[in-house]
């Protein structure tokens, strides 16, 4: 259960032509029953490689969640300018700590979002392997302050901590722009409490983090919106520059207070810039890999579609309807179009507005269902990277036209982290 990405093609490969490439995985998985996912090798170390060649001379940390497969985040681990795991739960991150018969520990996993799971505290707080390898993320003393309530400063492990400084942009008459993450926004605040980190026992503050989602997750390209895509890259470039210096600040006045081992900022939308700021010591990306529907509408950017999904025709609803089985597999986020699966294969299906991918029926219209029978299959592109994982219990491993391997996902080996 362990896949090569060292080799990069050279030029991107047969995904560039559609009626090539999903022919190429039908005809690989033909006797495989649908609902199936595949991972095609060749895209996947184009986007591996591509992505390290996006970030510079600056290493990359894998974001966990939009992977959700310990194979995956191995093989892409092995690779040259990857250094590290963004986690997404302390369980999970103590998990891929721990490691097993199949997988070694991975030595350096920060959890991206503060936890208040007492168990995973405890179990990190009494292992001095784990307290070495994971980070905790902070950002109020609130947070301290449940760590030492589940286990005593005096009886653990020192714990690492990574302060998370909120990179969104308050923007003059847009008001707040980005998401919604920690209250620490100015030099001044971040300073304060890691002065706060510095002066409590049993805590190291080792790192910070500030992820730009108004930039790195908003498209600036989006099909058939050019007014409003110019708007974003308008907002784009003035975010930059304000987080630039406000970043640069920050990281200045905690590292008065720290010898802070990392500066963790961007994803897979925003690489060049992120990389760039010279207060920044990694980047963070993971949806790049799989290249979900959601990054198309990026100028900077084209990853192939590394992750598919195919769903069965199971009946003929109308002479021009197929009625696919399952497929309700909607992403995270406002709710949307872009949300939805996008049916790729073959092409000029669409979704029925009044129905639109369902629980456990999807119909597809347009003028390839006229010809779709019973038993055939419709291939789909999900919105959103890893929560694909969380639909299918592995990847049939696609190279060169064949099914080379299996490998499971999270779901797949019984885990469940959200």
């Amino acid at each position: 259960m362990s896949i090569d990405l060292s080799a990069s093609p050279e030029r991107p490969g047969p995904w560039e032509a559609p009626d090539e490439y999903w022919p190429l995985l039908a005809e690989a998985t033909v006797d495989l029953d649908p609902p199936l996912a595949v991972l095609d090798l060749d895209a996947l170390a184009y986007n591996a490689h591509d992505l390290r060649r996006r970030a510079g001379a600056t290493p990359i940390r894998v974001a966990s969640k939009s992977v959700r497969s310990r194979a995956v985040l191995a093989a892409v681990l092995a690779l040259d300018g990857y250094a590290g795991v963004l986690a997404y739960t302390l369980p999970e991150a103590l998990w891929l700590a721990a490691g097993d018969d199949l997988y070694p520990p991975i030595g350096d996993v920060v959890v991206a979002y503060p936890s208040v799971d007492r168990a995973a505290i405890a179990r990190l707080a009494r292992s001095p392997e784990l307290a070495a390898r994971v980070t905790l993320m902070v950002d109020s003393v609130d947070q301290l302050d449940l760590v030492d309530r589940v286990a005593a400063a005096s009886s653990r492990e020192t714990l690492r901590v990574c302060l998370d400084l909120d990179a969104s942009w308050k923007a003059p008459g847009l008001g707040h722009l980005g998401v919604r993450r920690s209250p620490v926004h100015s030099a001044e605040q971040a300073r304060a409490l890691a002065e706060t980190v510095a002066s409590r026992q049993g805590f190291t503050l080792v790192g910070l983090m500030a992820y730009e989602a108004q930039i790195a997750g908003v498209g600036d390209a989006v099909r058939g919106r050019r007014v409003r895509s110019g708007i974003v890259r308008l907002i784009q470039r003035q975010s930059k520059e304000e987080l630039l210096e406000r970043r640069g600040s920050a990281v200045a006045a905690v590292r008065e207070v720290a010898d802070l081992e990392f500066v963790n900022g961007g994803g897979t939308g925003s690489l060049e810039f992120t990389s760039s700021d010279p207060s920044v010591t990694e980047v963070a990306a993971g949806s790049g890999l799989f290249g979900s529907h959601l990054f198309d509408s990026y100028r900077a950017f084209s990853p192939a579609p590394a992750a598919a999904f195919a769903l069965p025709v199971v009946r003929k609803a109308a002479p021009q309807i197929a009625t696919l089985l399952g497929g309700g597999w909607i992403a995270s986020g406002p709710p949307g179009n872009d949300r939805v699966p996008l049916p790729v294969w073959p092409q000029g299906l669409r979704l029925l507005p009044a129905e639109m991918a369902g629980e456990v029926q999807t119909p597809v219209a347009g003028r390839p269902a006229a010809a779709l029978r019973v038993g055939d299959r419709v291939w789909f592109r999900h919105s959103k990277a890893g929560e694909l994982s969380e639909h299918v219990d592995g990847f049939n491993v696609i190279h060169r036209g064949h099914a080379v391997d299996e490998i499971p996902t999270y779901r797949g080996e019984g885990k469940v982290f959200l």
